[in-house]
């Protein structure tokens, strides 16, 4: 993939292609380069204690799990994380995707989790969307590894360069059916999907499951703050629509979530939780580090109170409906009762083609199919544009109403943004062009 200097993919080299099965000796049985056949999509499944009680009690959402309560795995002692590292029979560095899920099993944000999924719970989760215990979970949360020191009993120190980062103890070792895996969770096994391509060429032959003792919170250019920190400054008792973006925010987006507020499932004085991911994604889209310094200097600039901006270190796996399962379930271990489904979240579409993998409205069906069981209630976004007359409105309204529409495509925008052009407003935010500007 060629990248220009604001992260955009102008060329895909058919090399990428070949080498993937270098990497990765799996690659010949099943996944398939180059294919435009589609597999079987399968979508339907089968069948705090830091912050105080007193206020957790107060939030509406309940995390996910039976018990109710979030998983709180960091030790506080440092006596004792010292004695844990000691125990450790030898360290491993996390990648940026690892690092993402030891982060959010410790301190809770995939609740009900305490450690990597075994063989038993990483099937279940794949074929039928539910932990063994019956929960809803979208797609399953491993460790990977080529590593022959990976033995069940190994109890291994897990890092982030100099940093311990948690005690990782070796409980299940197995060897996954990828394409069975691929096929299930982004209803695809053609290396074209950006997903397909990850589990293919980034993870490694085996999975390890296992419990996690956190040590300490990974240094990140951008502040992640805990389910129960953000819990603890949520409105007492009303609704928190969630609103997940791995893009910078624009005036369509900004109008979209404020709006989301009007919205008839949501109650009265609710606000919004901008939460964008910042960890990995799809390899053409803006690094995690400059989204964040555009959220801030619009949060800023907008400082509007009923909008609270947190951040998320989760690594995105593009599969459309059951990732839009998974980042419900995340919110409702932030607090959030809502969550917005924008068109066609969390798709991707083919590395070679350009064709979209999934419908625009795939994930926003699947969520309000399984939005009760889960407690989360989907909020579909609206269909903005704007228009010279009264600016942005539903495109339905100004069909029927007959307004002239502006339009600018992020083709066009990114070509006025290299060469220096004025960016007009009503598209996106001054500050927000200044920071992407400042990053080329």
């Amino acid at each position: 993939v060629i990248r220009d200097m604001a992260g955009i993919r102008v060329a895909v080299l058919a090399v990428a292609i070949s080498a993937a099965s270098a990497f990765n000796p799996l690659l010949s049985t099943g996944l398939r380069p180059a294919s435009l056949s589609r597999a079987a999509v399968s979508y339907r499944p089968a069948s705090a204690a830091r912050v105080g009680l007193s206020k957790l009690s107060m939030i509406k959402q309940v995390p996910h799990g039976k018990s109710g309560k979030l998983v709180d795995l960091m030790v506080s002692d440092d006596a004792k994380k010292a004695e844990l590292a000691k125990s450790c029979d030898f360290e491993h560095q996390l990648t940026e995707r690892q690092l993402c899920d030891v982060e959010l099993i410790c301190n809770g944000g995939l609740s009900p989790l305490d450690g990597f999924m075994n063989e038993a719970t990483y099937k279940s989760v794949v074929d039928d969307m539910r932990l063994p215990t019956g929960e809803l979970f979208g797609l399953p949360i491993v460790f990977d590894t080529d590593s022959d020191d990976f033995a069940v009993g190994k109890k291994v120190l897990l890092k982030q360069g100099d940093k311990d980062i948690a005690v990782f103890t070796v409980e299940d070792k197995y060897k996954p059916n990828k394409v069975h895996e691929c096929s299930k969770c982004y209803g695809e096994t053609t290396l074209e999907h950006p997903g397909v391509l990850m589990v293919a060429t980034e993870r490694g032959e085996y999975y390890v499951g296992g419990k996690l003792q956190g040590l300490n919170t990974p240094t990140r250019e951008f502040p992640c703050r805990t389910p129960a920190e953000v819990r603890a400054e949520l409105p007492a008792d009303k609704d928190v629509v969630a609103f997940q973006c791995r893009n910078p925010v624009h005036r369509a987006h900004y109008e979209l979530f404020t709006r989301a507020l009007d919205a008839p499932e949501v109650g009265k004085d609710g606000i919004v939780l901008v939460h964008p991911t910042c960890g990995p994604t799809q390899a053409d889209d803006i690094s995690g580090d400059t989204r964040y310094k555009t959220y801030v200097k619009l949060s800023e600039e907008t400082a509007n109170p009923r909008i609270q901006w947190d951040y998320l270190p989760y690594s995105m796996h593009m599969a459309g409906p059951r990732e839009a399962i998974q980042h419900m379930m995340i919110r409702k271990n932030f607090g959030c009762t809502h969550f917005i489904i924008g068109r066609d979240m969390a798709g991707s579409k083919s590395s070679i083609t350009g064709e979209d993998y999934y419908g625009a409205y795939d994930a926003q069906d699947f969520a309000k199919k399984h939005g009760p069981e889960l407690g989360v209630t989907p909020v579909p976004s609206l269909n903005l544009v704007y228009t010279e007359e009264e600016g942005y409105v539903t495109a339905e309204e100004a069909k029927e109403k007959g307004l002239h529409e502006l339009k600018l495509s992020g083709t066009k925008f990114r070509k006025m943004l290299r060469g220096g052009e004025d960016i007009p407003e009503w598209f996106a935010f001054k500050s927000v062009v200044a920071v992407l500007r400042e990053d080329m």
